[in-house]
């Protein structure tokens, strides 16, 4: 049962990566991504035990003397080095985008009579050229790490590559000792850590979309109750015929409608003398903002110049700070339920 989930797991990335190159240009590093993505989701799948039994089955006496099965599954991961060394060239400096083109076919043409020559002729040729592949694919990923929503889903592509990259070496002593592969679900196979390295490859793959949701969801609660009161305040900020959109763009809706919200409460542009300049420090400045706009009949005047975000933040990030202010305001309905 492992195998098949964590088979179905690993498609289910390469149809989120699809997803993504429908959407954007497809560019050639978008591209090898989906085709690398693909390939593990294709060798966990051959890696089933029923399925490798059935491949074997295709070819009674293998090939060589090496059974089908095993043969199909070097060449799924010699596949997943080939798309991703496409990807890693990409990162070099060296490498332009005029000729990441011609770079891209020499590597896919190269990798293909690698994968042919594996499956033809030697399974050991085959695991020897796709570690070779993981160090280089290693390489390039700790070189461009960083903490960013990309760095770190580069991290956990690069240290799943790194797991495969230990493996492969693993396959290639024993296959060069004269020791048959190790059947999948048998433990010479070490397919724990080999379901361990796909499912980080996968991840890593569509790191940026589950974070990117994740915060989505994140701003989406914790600017809820603002949002609720001015909408309710200004119901003419929502377009009334919106249809069904993603949590990233009905979070940066939300956002939009909020400022526009407190922009009209504010007088829609009109600059008060009794407000005066804002505060110059962002906590200071989204308190008062929030305490106007949780009544904005009490002591506190702000205009406009209010309410455009400080220098240095974007309007995510000040409607959040607004939001966490607003939520510690005395009265607040939330407060009120905590109490």
């Amino acid at each position: 049962m492992t195998f098949w989930l964590t088979a179905l797991l690993i498609w289910m990335a390469a149809g989120a990566r699809v997803g993504r190159v429908l959407v954007k240009p497809a560019t050639t590093a978008r591209v090898a991504i989906v085709v690398a993505v693909a390939s593990v989701a294709a060798a966990a799948t051959v890696s089933v035990p029923e399925i490798a039994v059935a491949l074997d089955n295709l070819v009674p006496h293998g090939i060589n003397g090496m059974m089908f099965g095993d043969r199909v599954t070097a060449a799924a991961w010699l596949l997943f080095t080939v798309a991703t060394s496409v990807v890693a060239a990409a990162a070099w400096p060296v490498v332009s985008r005029q000729n990441l083109r011609q770079i891209a076919l020499a590597i896919y043409g190269a990798g293909l009579i690698a994968i042919a020559l594996t499956v033809a002729w030697s399974v050991l040729f085959g695991w020897v050229v796709t570690l070779l592949g993981c160090g280089f694919i290693a390489v390039t990923g700790l070189r461009n790490l960083d903490w960013t929503a990309l760095g770190r889903g580069i991290a956990l592509y690069t240290f799943g590559t790194v797991v495969v990259g230990v493996l492969a070496a693993l396959s290639v002593r024993r296959l060069a000792i004269g020791e048959p592969p190790a059947r999948p679900s048998e433990p010479g196979w070490y397919w724990p850590i080999w379901q361990l390295g796909s499912l980080l490859i996968a991840v890593g793959a569509v790191w940026i979309v589950i974070e990117l949701w994740v915060r989505a969801r994140v701003l989406l609660r914790q600017i809820r109750p603002l949002h609720h009161t001015m909408t309710k305040r200004f119901p003419e900020v929502v377009a009334h015929d919106q249809t069904g959109s993603t949590t990233q763009l009905k979070a940066s809706d939300h956002v939009a409608q909020i400022l526009d919200a407190l922009y009209l409460q504010s007088g829609g542009g009109v600059e008060l003398a009794a407000a005066g300049p804002p505060p110059g420090s962002t906590d200071r400045r989204a308190q008062l903002v929030a305490r106007w706009a949780h009544n904005p009949l009490g002591d506190v005047v702000v205009d406009a110049r209010w309410i455009a975000p400080p220098q240095g933040l974007s309007p995510r990030g000040w409607v959040q700070a607004i939001a966490r202010a607003f939520d510690a305001e005395p009265g607040h309905p939330a407060l009120s339920r905590r109490a």
